[in-house]
């Protein structure tokens, strides 16, 4: 990154937030939401209500205010946040993302806590949670939507709901009913995927699951490995036989199972006793490239039906996938995990599962989010001011993750016609090509500008020069350590006598931006 690309990254900032001001009614509130991006993207270690409003040099009653009661359309907010993805970066391979994360928090007074569990810490917490939609394609990853999981001893608690000014109209619902809210209203905004992807715990909803048949959407679902199902069809009845019509006592509905078909199976036994499963082999295929070096998972796929009203549903995937490295104690691989897919029949295999491991960028998302915006950094208490702070948090992000998608084309570009920008200032040219720009990066640039752009002349290039020249000392070392990853994967792949150049890939696919 040189000097004016961290200042293309500056000025665009201005352009990018007058896309929202119709979210505000009042041009002293509009203002408010520069100021709270700006802190969001600044140096700060804390970025809650007051440290970003001292920094601005307003009173930190005002942001809290901004955030509480002030007049504005959040909710306009996260349309014209999906509306944008949409518009900018819709793709036919896009993949739809659900999650939930954690933000830890003390007391009980702020909207919807409670000692929950927590996934960012792996254990139950006194944390509020959130449930999340997201998108990504190819390096472009950003988050759609966020509402609060409003736990049941809330939302019978009136006096408690009052207090953080929860709604009436808002009930307690379950997570994969506000996901599925989410996408509802995704779709309307004009966001497509090819499919939707989430973990076990929203896979071994069948309401869930349904819900998404019934929008039309595909879907590539982890399920537990308790979930239950048929590897061939079981024998229906669909009318009476003639002796059955000739039996006297209450009339049976038809269709319905044979008293000889087969009853459902938990997927780990089906894997284990299935004669499906058992005449295939492990089909080790290539996934993606990840910071570590190749991702390479060993799989098994058949026909899968699950149950819904006593009779079974049309033919599903089932795929079995697991990590080829063998385990210290047992020397066999053991972390098995199952997927079950609404694709339809000819869908390549290696598409399904390059879906089901692309949960990752999600994950990110929260990273990113909570490491370089401060989005568990709230101090505020109330239902709408936590909500708004997420979608502010969210249009924060989008931009950085907009700029970098565009650097990163650009860069490409250039390398590709041969020509290095940046990489000819040192003294030396780096050993490793340059690892592709960090969202880090891309705000690290953001604050650079805003903190350059009261000096003169010369002290704004001399600022902006040490951070281009730190920014691309980064990226050349974290190349320098990828690569070293990459090698020490590939020693491991080796002595498990796995070959990248002679097993099904997902890496060259159209679907593998």
């Amino acid at each position: 990154m040189d000097v004016a690309e961290i200042q293309r990254v500056g000025r665009g900032l201005d352009g990018y937030l007058a896309e929202f001001s119709d979210c505000f009614g009042r041009c002293d509130t509009e203002s408010y939401l520069e100021v709270y991006v700006e802190g969001q993207n600044s140096d700060l270690q804390r970025k809650s209500a007051e440290p970003i409003a001292l920094r601005a040099g307003i009173v930190p009653r005002t942001l809290q205010v901004f955030l509480g009661s002030a007049r504005w359309d959040e909710q306009r907010m996260i349309d014209r946040v999906q509306e944008i993805v949409a518009r900018d970066h819709s793709h036919p391979y896009a993949i739809g993302l659900i999650d939930e994360t954690g933000s830890p928090k003390k007391g009980t007074h702020t909207a919807c806590v409670q000692r929950q569990w927590n996934g960012n810490r792996g254990k139950v917490d006194n944390c509020v949670v959130s449930v999340h939609l997201g998108y990504t394609v190819g390096r472009f990853h950003s988050l759609l939507d966020g509402d609060l999981f409003l736990p049941e001893s809330w939302a019978n608690d009136w006096a408690r709901r009052e207090r953080v000014g929860i709604p009436e109209h808002v009930a307690h619902r379950s997570k994969p009913q506000i996901a599925l809210a989410q996408i509802q209203r995704a779709l309307r905004n004009g966001i497509r995927v090819a499919a939707w992807t989430f973990d076990e715990h929203y896979g071994q909803s069948y309401d869930f699951l349904d819900g998404l048949d019934a929008l039309g959407q595909t879907y590539v679902a982890e399920v537990p490995c308790d979930f239950h199902g048929w590897a061939a069809a079981p024998k229906i009845l669909y009318r009476a036989t003639p002796q059955e019509m000739r039996k006297h006592g209450r009339t049976r509905r038809y269709p319905r199972l044979a008293k000889t078909a087969a009853k459902t199976s938990e997927v780990r036994n089906l894997l284990h006793h299935s004669p499906s499963f058992a005449s295939q082999s492990w089909t080790p295929i290539h996934v993606k490239d990840g910071e570590k070096g190749p991702m390479v998972r060993e799989v098994k796929v058949i026909a899968f039906r699950m149950q819904r009203d006593g009779l079974p549903t049309r033919p599903h995937w089932l795929i079995a996938a697991r990590n080829p490295e063998v385990t210290r104690h047992t020397g066999v691989p053991n972390d098995v995990k199952f997927f079950v897919s609404n694709a339809p029949g000819g869908t390549p295999l290696e598409w399904l599962v390059y879906v089901a491991y692309s949960r990752w960028p999600i994950e990110q998302c929260f990273k990113e989010e909570k490491d370089e915006l401060g989005f568990d950094h709230f101090e505020v208490r109330g239902w709408r001011s936590i909500h708004r702070h997420m979608a502010l948090t969210q249009v924060s992000h989008l931009y950085l993750n907009k700029m970098r998608e565009q650097l990163i084309a650009e860069e490409q570009a250039e390398e590709a016609a041969g020509v290095f920008p940046y990489r000819d200032s040192g003294d030396q040219r780096p050993t490793y090509p340059l690892e592709s720009l960090t969202l880090n990066q891309i705000r690290a640039a953001l604050a650079a500008w805003r903190r350059a752009w009261p000096l003169g002349r010369v002290g704004r290039q001399c600022l902006l020069e040490q951070a281009a020249w730190q920014i691309s000392y980064t990226r050349n070392h974290n190349a320098a350590a990828k690569a070293s990853h990459r090698k020490t994967t590939l020693e491991k792949l080796r002595t498990q006598g796995i070959d990248l150049t002679r097993i099904r890939s997902c890496i060259g696919s159209d679907f593998a931006l």
